[in-house]
């Protein structure tokens, strides 16, 4: 099964060092989350050959400069870097992409992990988007897969580069003060002053549909304003 876990926030600028200290932290989490995997990394550059690394800060701060300093980097959009986990399990692939520091008015900074794992294995989707959630604060995000965009698009009017939730969700501390508050019984408060939803069960399009039409009629998942300001809403 393939699902992505996914946050995303406006403009923060952040430094090379500060970076390497989410990225660390969060792939931490992720290595004890996800035995499947061996905790070594090695990155994915837009040319030429990756490198292996350990997730400490030291080794990301290296793999952060490598990327500034390649001649068509740019500051005020954000900091690239595109990792894959190196010697997982048979059945099982995890990359992780990510985009931030920057300030851009019209581009969403964000940080993307892609699971792929064996039909029958159980993921702790909640205990992922929390890790992503609590070492990046993002605005919003969720755990979702093709199916659910398919049915967001199609039965909702979903656009892609707007929020959305899939059968998890993260809502920042803005968002939530526009949710309903007995409408999602099932939520965990995190470190970052959000809320971690827990929506649907993984598959279930129909309740997840039925959750983003809430949420979106509520005003919690409308856009950052544009020209955005700020990292959320």
């Amino acid at each position: 099964m393939r699902r992505v876990v996914r946050g995303f926030w406006g403009p923060r600028q952040e430094s090379a060092e500060q970076l390497a200290a989410r990225w660390s932290t969060m792939l931490d989490r992720f290595t004890r989350l996800l035995p499947e995997t061996t905790g070594t990394w090695r990155t994915v550059p837009a040319s030429g050959t990756g490198e292996t690394l350990r997730p400490d800060e030291e080794s990301l701060l290296g793999a952060l400069r490598a990327t500034q300093a390649a001649d068509d980097w740019s500051a005020a959009d954000g900091t690239s870097l595109r990792l894959l986990a190196d010697g997982a399990e048979p059945g099982w692939k995890v990359e992780v992409s990510g985009l931030a520091g920057g300030t851009p008015e019209y581009l969403l900074q964000s940080l993307v992990a892609t699971i792929v794992s064996p039909d029958a294995a159980e993921l702790p989707d909640a205990g992922l988007l929390a890790a992503v959630a609590e070492s990046w604060q993002p605005d919003y995000g969720d755990v979702s897969d093709r199916a659910v965009t398919a049915a967001l698009k199609k039965e909702a009017g979903f656009r892609i580069g707007t929020p959305s939730v899939g059968w998890l969700g993260y809502l920042s501390a803005g968002r939530v003060a526009r949710t309903p508050a007995d409408s999602f019984p099932e939520r965990e408060e995190l470190r970052t002053g959000g809320v971690l939803l827990t929506l649907a069960s993984p598959g279930d399009t129909v309740a997840v549909v039925d959750a983003y039409r809430t949420l979106k009629g509520s005003g919690a998942l409308d856009p950052l304003p544009q020209p955005m300001t700020g990292p959320a809403l």
